[in-house]
């Protein structure tokens, strides 16, 4: 099959796990950028990118590039394009638009402009139109401009790929699936070992973590992908993708997920039997507070309430409760962390031996590896003990190197999966640094007045010595009477009366 070139969007800080999935699957020219990987694959690669992929949100095939400085010159380049390769009269599609620029400020007005293109094309040659959906397309186009560079892209997905189709129930904030599975390979855990998720919530990381241990693939329980609707759809390639177990393996030891919400543990049992992974994943009603020293080596991998989506009585008493039963309850082992709060880190009463910055949602958080041992540092390192490996020390020093120079992630909305920026957003963000700007202007100007105040009150100063020695050649100026003689009459009361 001929190879394409393909990009694979994931959130902000995934970028590295997601392109090691690629190689592992065989795609070639692996580039990372923000929030997407760059490869080269056929048919099949696209395929199983789609169906294996556990990090990424969605897979674009390109098919066309060019430069355009105004919505005009967009639509001339879309209307050159044989779109017969693509639609017929009777297929419905849709185009969602990107926008990174100054010369295109609104990403609804350039996705008008490509459906006007795509349109009249069609109008031009058959004298009708195709009909566009907005929420069940049968084809999907992307469009994403950067400055004045712009791609248009068939989305091969369709749905978001974080859907995996086991969710049947669900509790408040779920974190997302690619997040899950994300932190999991990070931790360099493929079923080595036990499991655990002391706050599971409705189960999405004991379930993403079954799937990585038996390697099953996560788009087992999708019903439907874009590319199914394309002209060149090959059912029987994706029938054998389907199908094709060969990697899957067997796992010799056990998940444990534990909340203290009944609701959330039930929620979490219908996901995992939906998964199929009830046989290696045991669920419990238990708060964190009752948790008890593992019998097999573990890890663990929480994601708890960070007081934002999900408040706490006593958020702070929480992580405190955490770090407590960590100390004594999780000796010999490594927990995981994801945190959106300074504070609340500090209360676990633990040092961090890695650090990884991720985005869940809109919220900048940290990841933290944390090894739990008895005694002192000292003697757990004469014991043989390793707080930090070799590559950790790596990456806290390049994290530690590049945060004063970090790009700054422009303000996004949660409701965004894919952590693009809608318009409004950019204009919140825009009305926010012209707020910045008039406060800097005022401040500004309040200096000045400042400095102005000050130029008065020297040549006040100037004129009060100039006048002293005036006054002192002409009597006594610390006479009682004569200070009394200048002083003003506030009031129309006079001073020595009061």
């Amino acid at each position: 099959m001929n190879k394409e070139k393909l990009i694979a969007k994931t959130f902000q800080g995934l970028e590295n796990i997601l392109a090691q999935e690629l190689r592992l699957l065989g795609a070639e020219d692996v580039e990372c950028g923000r929030r997407v990987v760059y490869f080269s694959g056929d048919k099949e690669i696209m395929y199983r990118a789609n169906f294996e992929l556990r990090t990424a949100i969605r897979i674009l095939k390109p098919i066309a590039v060019f430069e355009a400085s105004n919505a005009d010159e967009v639509y001339n380049q879309i209307s050159q394009l044989d779109w017969t390769q693509y639609l017929d009269l009777d297929t419905t599609f849709s185009v969602d638009s990107v926008v990174y620029s100054e010369e295109f400020r609104n990403s609804k007005f350039v996705s008008y402009k490509v459906k006007d293109a795509i349109v009249d094309y069609f109008r031009e040659k058959t004298g009708k139109r195709p009909n566009i959906s907005v929420s069940s397309p049968d084809i999907r186009f992307n469009m994403h401009i950067s400055d004045t560079s712009c791609t248009l892209s068939l989305d091969s997905s369709g749905e978001s790929l974080h859907k995996r189709g086991y969710r049947q129930a669900s509790v408040e904030s779920p974190i997302n699936e690619v997040l899950a599975a994300a932190m999991i390979l990070m931790t360099g855990w493929h079923g080595e070992c036990d499991l655990i998720d002391p706050m599971c919530g409705s189960g999405t990381i004991p379930i993403e973590a079954a799937l990585i241990a038996r390697n099953m693939a996560p788009g087992l329980f999708r019903k439907h992908y874009a590319f199914e609707k394309w002209k060149d759809f090959d059912s029987d390639l994706l029938e054998k993708i389907y199908n094709d177990d060969s990697k899957e393996r067997p796992f010799e030891h056990h998940i444990y997920g534990y909340d203290q919400d009944f609701k959330a543990i039930g929620a979490a049992n219908v996901n995992v039997k939906a998964a199929g992974v009830s046989d290696i994943v045991t669920l419990q009603v238990q708060p964190v507070q009752k948790f008890t020293q593992p019998q097999e080596k573990a890890i663990m991998v929480t994601n708890p309430p960070y007081g934002e989506r999900i408040s706490s009585p006593n958020l702070l008493g929480l992580y405190k409760t955490i770090g407590e039963r960590l100390k004594h309850q999780f000796v010999g082992n490594d927990a995981w962390i994801i945190g959106y709060r300074e504070e609340t880190f500090e209360q676990l009463g633990l040092k961090p031996s890695l650090k990884i910055p991720l985005y869940n949602g809109s919220l900048n958080c940290e990841f933290c590896k944390y090894t739990i041992f008895q005694g002192n540092l000292n003697d757990f390192r004469a014991q043989g003990g390793i707080v930090k490996t070799d590559s950790e020390r790596k990456a806290n020093a390049e994290r530690k190197r590049l945060k004063p120079h970090a790009e700054t992630r422009p303000y996004t909305d949660r409701g965004e999966l894919e952590g693009e920026i809608p318009d409004y957003i950019i204009r919140r963000h825009n009305e926010f640094v012209a707020g910045q700007q008039r406060e800097a202007r005022r401040q500004r100007r309040l200096e000045e007045d400042q400095e102005r105040d000050n130029h008065k009150r020297t040549d006040r100063s100037r004129y009060a010595n100039s006048y002293t020695k005036k006054s002192k050649e002409g009597g006594d100026r610390n006479n009682a009477g004569y200070r009394k003689e200048f002083r003003p009459n506030k009031g129309g009361r006079n001073r020595q009366g009061r």
